[in-house]
């Protein structure tokens, strides 16, 4: 009783001391879409300077073992916005094209969202960018606390529809002009490839940049857009406590980054291959617009006031020149690289620069942001307050367990399912539906080089553990 006696002070006294110092702090999301692991300049990557994303680092807490909720776009991005499993309410896939438009498709109406959580308490919230929580009337962001919405619904695009200019432009399709695989490359910069033996999924279909509940005509490059749009809405909210979720699409394919970007990348670095330039540049240009973001809140005065929080949906796309160093994997894989991302977080005089090793995910940003916001919560969720970890020298907690679930296929009632699960050191890991488990301790094998078999009682504790978690959500079959 004393501990626990101990505990509830120490807490109260770190939120009294925060309240203090300007309590309701402003609150932004930056949040890329499939950035790898090691594609920062302050992760250590020597091809891409990203100063406006290590400033974030630098000048806060840069986490090098933040977890995302999936491997891939909409069950993570439901995971950070609930701090839920996805697999509590039927989450456990990813929609592309028309499947964004089934009507029964969408973040339910009965999950709160960190949104609706932070609007309820007093705060003016925004979503700016990447949706893709259903694409029908009744799941728009309107519907899950959000005060104004610009951008669009589905997966994404940079351009409604061709021409694309201005850009380079790489394409995948199952078979190249002509015939024959690999790549070609056609005129104004327009490039097909067939590295991943498919086609490339249609974003603009019925897929038009929406501001509020109404298309419009946007003719710039949609970061350049939704740069914009963050940094007015940052100026129209400077004189009261706001949550901007601003969620950019780059660097998820389609590949199209700007071409003077392209070209600078080129003359500094011409030792890459074409692929690895164009992802390069990707990433450059996206730290170029955060820096805008970042530089709007300084010019607002609000530095003090704002938490800035950056992480990216899932790990980068391999077979589009995408880094996850030093992980093993990338985008759709339960391996480190699929689900270990980039996250760090800045509040200056408030949150101290440090490096943190404690295993965190997106999840947690609802109930850590509500605990210093003031919030209450008193619904169930998977996602941990980490405030102690963020503001103080936390150490989390050592044992905790981090579930996965992914179905195959593009139906949400249909497909197997594979998983993985990680708790302290040790982790299992399902990377596809016709895989066995392995398992594997973080702690000895890091990069996931030498898994061994899903045996002993570590394994079946584990296993234990996910079916239980796999019954009580009632969603997904279990599948041995």
């Amino acid at each position: 009783m004393k501990t626990n006696t101990n505990i509830t002070f120490y807490f109260l006294a770190l939120i009294m001391s925060v309240a203090a110092a300007g309590a309701r702090p402003n609150i932004i999301v930056l949040f890329a879409d499939d950035l790898g692991y090691g594609e920062l300049s302050c992760q250590g990557n020597p091809e891409i300077p990203t100063p406006h994303i290590d400033s974030i680092a630098k000048n806060g807490v840069r986490f090098t073992a933040g977890y995302v909720a999936g491997p891939n776009c909409s069950p993570s991005r439901a995971g950070l916005l609930t701090g839920r499993t996805p697999t509590r309410f039927g989450y456990e896939f990813n929609p592309t094209g028309p499947l964004n438009e089934e009507p029964g498709f969408g973040l339910p109406a009965g999950e709160i969202t960190i949104a609706e959580a932070l609007h309820d308490g007093g705060y003016t919230t925004g979503l700016i960018g990447k949706w893709h929580q259903g694409g029908t009337a009744k799941f728009h962001p309107f519907r899950h606390g959000f005060d104004e919405f610009f951008g669009f619904t589905h997966e994404g695009h940079y351009f409604v529809s061709p021409p694309w200019d201005g850009v380079e432009t790489l394409l995948r399709r199952k078979t190249l002009p002509g015939g024959g695989k690999g790549t070609w490359t056609g005129k104004k910069g327009l490039s097909y490839h067939t590295l991943l033996n498919s086609n490339e999924p249609d974003y603009d279909a019925n897929n038009p940049i929406v501001r509020g509940g109404q298309p419009v005509e946007e003719t710039e490059y949609l970061t350049d857009a939704l740069t914009r749009e963050a940094v007015d809405f940052i100026d129209r909210h400077d004189d009261k406590p706001f949550f901007l979720y601003l969620a950019y699409n780059a660097p998820h394919f389609p590949i199209q980054p700007p071409d003077d970007w392209i070209a600078r990348v080129k003359k500094r670095e011409p030792h890459l291959t074409e692929l690895r330039a164009i992802n390069v540049a990707f990433v450059e240009h996206l730290d170029h617009h955060l820096g805008r973001v970042i530089d709007a809140v300084g010019s607002a005065g609000i530095d003090e006031e704002t938490i800035i929080v950056f992480s990216s949906d899932n790990g980068g796309s391999i077979p589009h020149g995408a880094l996850n160093t030093p992980w093993r994997g990338g985008k759709q894989d339960h391996w480190e690289g699929g689900i270990r991302v980039p996250t760090c977080v800045v509040w200056p005089g408030q949150i101290p620069v440090k490096r943190s090793d404690v295993p965190g995910m997106t999840m947690d940003f609802f109930p850590t942001l509500g605990r210093i916001a003031g919030v209450d919560i008193d619904h169930q969720i998977d996602g941990q307050d980490l405030s102690s970890v963020w503001l103080e020298n936390g150490s989390g907690d050592p044992d905790r367990t981090m579930i996965w679930v992914r179905r195959e296929g593009g139906n949400r009632f249909q497909g197997r399912a594979y998983y993985a699960i990680r708790q302290g050191p040790w982790k299992l890991t399902q990377n596809t539906s016709f895989e066995p488990m392995q398992l594997v301790n973080l702690e000895e094998d890091p990069y996931e080089k030498n898994p061994l078999p899903a045996q002993g009682p570590i394994a079946n504790k584990l296993i234990s553990q996910l079916r239980l978690h796999i019954q009580e959500a009632g969603q997904v079959p279990w599948q041995p």
